[in-house]
């Protein structure tokens, strides 16, 4: 066979058209926008290189240092895969020390070619291509088991190849150290919500017992000395005795907030209108006598929960409604639900002192109140509380509310 005849390009060649290889680089774009790690990435170059051009073996390198790695191939026979040389002595290094592309159609005419490391292989003809020209991080090699004089059309598709596989390893290097950012955070993130809930456990359960002797020490004083009281000092006993109050309710939920992830779920189909109802009327109870109420509720459909959990939300959110409409001439609350294919979404809406959108970001945080004590009593934790309890079942929590016209809380579960 004369040279010219070694040439001639292979029938899978010729079925290669520059249409089909535009095609199969798109298709290639498509793959590569998805891959998230090297190993990806490399499995659909390697492949891909091969077939844009019909070559019988392609080569993934990168460089390491002053190595060239040959990380990946796809070849009619074993190649370097896994093998590191020197970067000044062989054609992958050449390509990236000069930033350009190389055809080689007989590799053992060329000075640049270590033949001593192609003899063992059935490599006769080459193309390589920097990946990234500007400052090259790896190469892509293509291999002809017969004499093969590549094309610029097929130097220019596997060179376009190896430019958006530069931009997908940018883009991997980018998204592992996000992945690792999020996994330190989240490490972080836990071990400091364990130290805050060991905490908080702590001094809830501390503060309990001098809790305790300061709310025995006003009763006792109410029973001996009330008569010697004049109306100042039942005032102050009165604010001292609603002040412990209002501290075991802060203790309480303290402790429903931190254990409320850790406590197993016990799911049962619970009546969400009877619950609703029922805390309704609880509520109600001890509002002062004379106070107007205008209550609705829709026949809600039932849910799959955790009972205890349910009531803590029903409990604050039927708890607010009635709280912040005090100051209205008549309590006005409607409770009812919507659907999506997914999801139930119950609400409770009011027509009470409502509030600014514009601090809609403090609206489920911890501690956070966007009323002041002397408006309405609370210790912001109600509804942060409400919020892990739907998260739980993978629902969500939002409101709605307009100053001095009222408020909208949802929350969605997912059907039975």
């Amino acid at each position: 066979m004369n040279f010219k005849q070694a040439l001639k390009p292979s029938a899978l060649i010729m079925e290669t058209t520059p249409g089909k290889r535009l095609e199969k680089l798109v298709n290639v774009v498509q793959e590569l926008s998805l891959a998230r790690n090297l190993e990806t990435v490399t499995r659909i170059v390697r492949k891909a290189a091969r077939e844009l051009t019909g070559a019988d073996g392609a080569t993934f390198v990168l460089r390491d240092k002053d190595k060239c790695f040959y990380v990946d191939e796809d070849a009619i026979s074993p190649l370097w895969k896994g093998s590191r040389f020197p970067i000044e002595t062989c054609i992958s290094g050449w390509t990236m020390l000069n930033r350009q592309s190389v055809i080689i159609p007989d590799i053992y005419q060329d000075s640049r070619i270590p033949t001593e490391a192609y003899r063992p292989t059935f490599v006769k003809s080459l193309v390589m291509v920097p990946i990234r020209i500007m400052d090259p991080i790896g190469a892509i090699g293509n291999y002809w088991a017969n004499m093969h004089q590549a094309t610029k059309d097929e130097a220019q598709i596997l060179q376009s190849l190896a430019d958006i596989t530069a931009v997908t390893l940018e883009n991997v290097q980018i998204y592992e150290e996000l992945e690792a950012r999020v996994k330190q955070r989240t490490a972080e993130l836990e071990v400091a919500n364990k130290q805050l809930e060991a905490f908080s456990y702590s001094v809830t359960h501390d503060l309990r017992s001098p809790l305790a002797g300061i709310q025995g020490l006003v009763q006792l004083l109410q029973e001996e000395y009330s008569l010697q009281f004049d109306d100042e000092s039942r005032e102050l006993m009165g604010l001292i005795e609603q002040s412990t109050k209002n501290m075991g309710q802060l203790i309480d939920n303290l402790l429903a907030f931190f254990t409320t992830s850790k406590k197993e779920l016990n799911s049962v189909n619970v009546s969400m209108k009877a619950m609703a109802v029922e805390y309704f009327n609880t509520l109600k109870e001890q509002e002062p006598e004379g106070r107007a109420f205008e209550f609705s509720i829709s026949d809600l459909p039932d849910a799959y929960v955790d009972r205890t959990l349910i009531k803590q939300v029903w409990s604050n959110l039927l708890g607010n409604a009635m709280k912040y409409s005090r100051k209205k001439d008549k309590t006005v609350i409607q409770v009812g639900y919507e659907e999506t294919p997914k999801d139930i979404i119950y609400f409770v809406k009011d027509e009470g002192s409502g509030f600014d959108m514009m601090h809609y970001d403090k609206l489920f945080g911890a501690f956070q109140r966007l009323h002041s004590d002397q408006e309405f009593e609370g210790n912001g934790i109600g509804l942060s509380l409400v919020e892990r309890i739907i998260a739980r079942y993978k629902g969500r929590v939002w409101a709605l509310g307009t100053p001095g016209s009222g408020a909208a809380f949802y929350f969605s579960l997912p059907r039975i």
